[in-house]
């Protein structure tokens, strides 16, 4: 919080706001509620022009070089679960992937698109490197299954990502805004690694047509294809990550993941 109160004045209340970064904070005054975060991506002003965060009101520069951002204070709360099948929801995920403003500035400051190859060379190293997970069987199939399919999960349609769909990341604000917030994995990429993430986690099969129907897409062999190999890739990376951390109960949840998705692909 060092600097902060600087900026801020002797009026204002400064308490963390949690989050993995630690980065993050609540501010308020009698009249004003501020969120504040350092070194927030200069992508973050765009996203606010564009209505899909809540309002950036101003950025400062502390003497130290760090750049803090001061977005509006909603108040609002997360979406649940089920409310991830809300046609609002694929609107405005279509509305993220179609938006060139968006695409332009995350190239501009130098994300690099994803490349399939690249990744999953990546992964074959963490799989190396990690010898836990070099010994499971379902790694192993999961492996031949993505050196199967890389040449057919190629997409020239590159748009802007979010990479973490979770539900706890929408919000609905309490005058019926919907944000969608924590843009710090966001990268250049295909749009199927965010649709497979909702519709594996949220929306029924069954219901899969509709849901794309709102997003203005359509279900083919090709869109499934590049959803299970990201969410395959995805699943084994946190499986790691998690196994690394001794989160066991979690490692073993992303493990039941993976033996799900091998038994949809084969």
């Amino acid at each position: 919080m060092k600097g902060l109160e600087h900026i801020l004045g002797k009026d204002w209340t400064i308490t963390p706001a949690g989050g993995s970064t630690g980065e993050a904070y609540y501010a308020h005054s009698e009249r004003k509620r501020l969120f504040l975060k350092r070194n927030s991506s200069p992508f973050l002003a765009v996203l606010s022009a564009e209505g899909i965060v809540p309002k950036l009101v101003w950025t400062k520069r502390l003497e130290n070089g760090d750049v803090i951002t001061a977005q509006q204070w909603l108040e609002g709360r997360e979406l649940s679960p089920e409310e991830m099948k809300h046609p609002r929801v694929a609107k405005m995920l279509s509305k993220i992937h179609h938006s060139s403003e968006l695409l332009d500035m995350l190239m501009r400051i130098e994300v690099n698109p994803i490349n399939p190859n690249q990744m999953l060379a990546s992964l074959k190293q963490q799989i190396k490197e990690d010898g836990v997970t070099n010994a499971r069987i379902e790694i192993h199939q999961a492996l031949k299954y993505l050196d199967r399919m890389t040449p057919y999960i190629n997409s020239n349609h590159q748009v802007v990502c979010h990479c973490d769909m979770n539900h706890n990341n929408w919000l609905l604000s309490n005058d019926d805004q919907l944000y969608l917030i924590d843009w710090d994995n966001a990268r250049v990429g295909d749009p199927a690694m965010d649709i497979g993430t909702i519709l594996l986690e949220y929306i029924p099969e069954d219901e899969w047509d509709d849901w794309l129907d709102h997003y203005g897409a359509t279900k083919d062999q090709h869109l499934l294809n590049r959803m299970y190999w990201y969410l395959i890739v995805r699943t084994i990376t946190y499986y790691i990550w998690n196994g690394q951390k001794g989160k066991n109960k979690e490692a073993a949840h992303q493990l039941n993941e993976l033996k799900r998705l091998i038994k949809k692909v084969n």
